[in-house]
């Protein structure tokens, strides 16, 4: 693998509904101390609490931070398991696509108006058969969502884990969608149990527009959830992960994310110094 680490850490940014932020203030001091200056940002607090937030980026630019990519979520969703998450999750359900169409056209006008070019979200769990009638209801939704995307000159990612990649591979080739690419996190293909994660990031290469940085540990318990643990002591292979990378041509963000723990801060220093030793 060439030298690559200096040039690995001038990509990293943070994932800001990790640190939990209450404000922008808070935000960015929490950022500031994990020594970060670059941010995927949550866009719903945005959209949901524009009193608070609506000085984001007059204060980023003044703090010298900077927008690499926004994310949203989809209302209704419940991760408690992985059937409930199933059932709930992104814009398949039909009982919440209203809102959620209603959300993400607010969204787009948001990121537009943020300058941003990536804007990233959890889909939900897609068929695996096209003959489906959920495969042909979300083909549809997800065309309509990456369209009205794409009209703002913004790209759309996936977040991958809720499916195999071979399986999203094949949605993505069948819905072959210029502006729809892949976030790709390789402890959500072991949080749901869903595969390798080197695999997984040879299989979905050509579509990866952008990274995190996330560790698990598979369950033992099949069905169930599996750990996020502190990048660096889980189950993904880093190594052999940006040595893939690398083959792979990816050349874009690597977002740190971390979901899980009392030590946010501690925890994203220490994702940052491990994508800093990544071995030459």
């Amino acid at each position: 693998m060439p030298n690559t680490s200096a040039h690995l850490t001038s990509r990293v940014a943070v994932c800001s509904w990790s640190l939990q932020p209450t404000s922008p203030q808070d935000l960015i001091i929490k950022l500031q101390a994990t020594g970060v200056r670059r941010v995927q940002l949550a866009l719903d607090p945005l959209r949901e609490s524009p009193a608070v937030w609506e000085s984001t980026q007059s204060m980023f630019q003044s703090t010298g931070i900077a927008i690499v990519s926004g994310m949203f979520g989809c209302v209704g969703e419940d991760y408690s398991t992985l059937d409930t998450i199933r059932a709930t999750g992104g814009i398949a359900p039909d009982v919440t696509w209203p809102q959620n169409w209603q959300n993400i056209q607010a969204t787009v006008a948001l990121a537009k108006s943020l300058g941003l070019k990536l804007v990233t979200f959890h889909a939900g769990f897609l068929p695996h058969d096209d003959q489906d009638t959920n495969f042909v209801k979300l083909k549809q939704r997800l065309s309509e969502v990456a369209e009205l995307f794409g009209a703002h000159g913004i790209a759309l990612g996936l977040e991958t884990g809720q499916e195999t990649a071979a399986a999203l591979r094949a949605f993505l080739e069948k819905l072959d969608h210029p502006n729809l690419g892949v976030n790709f996190d390789p402890a959500n293909m072991l949080l749901y149990d869903k595969g390798n994660p080197i695999d997984a990031l040879r299989t979905l290469g050509p579509w990866i527009r952008q990274v995190h940085i996330k560790d698990a540990r598979r369950t033992k318990v099949p069905g169930t959830w599996g750990e996020e643990v502190v990048a660096g002591t889980g189950e993904v292979n880093w190594p052999a992960f940006f040595t893939t990378l690398h083959q792979v041509g990816f050349k874009c963000d690597l977002c740190i994310e971390r979901e899980a723990g009392s030590q946010r801060v501690a925890d994203i220093g220490a994702a940052r110094a491990m994508v800093e030793t990544i071995p030459s």
